[in-house]
């Protein structure tokens, strides 16, 4: 990896850390209703996985701390942003909020609430591309 492209991954995570503090800071002032598991502190984690993943070719799934991955993998920040505030133009058009994150069309497959439920969606999605060769 050259010094670009680590670069880009620091500004990416520091992005994404500015976009959790956005969302931490809304959700005190009301703005966002419901839950909101944040994923500060953890950034690397998903740059650093998804960016050794296909992006837009190999499905993404994870759990309910899903806004850095959902971004990470390609779903637009302002889709998942207008999720969190529960507006039609959310990526789950406001139904979904911050544990359920959903971009089928960056193959962002979601986030889920319960402890262990990704892994069997996960393997799923495996043994579908298995099926279809891809």
């Amino acid at each position: 990896m050259n010094a670009s492209d680590q670069k880009r991954l620091l500004r990416e995570m520091i992005f994404y850390r500015r976009f959790e503090e956005r969302s931490f800071e809304a959700y005190m002032e009301r703005k966002i209703g419901g839950f909101l598991h944040l994923y500060s502190g953890q950034e690397a984690v998903a740059t650093g996985v998804l960016e050794v993943a296909r992006c837009g070719h190999d499905y993404v799934i994870t759990g309910y701390r899903d806004h850095v991955h959902a971004i990470k993998a390609g779903a637009p920040a302002r889709e998942v942003m207008a999720e969190l505030y529960g507006k039609e133009t959310g990526s789950s058009r406001g139904r979904g909020g911050s544990m359920h994150i959903f971009d089928p069309t960056v193959n962002f497959m979601g986030g889920y609430a319960l402890v262990g439920q990704p892994f069997p969606l996960a393997a799923g999605l495996a043994l579908a591309c298995k099926h279809k060769g891809t």
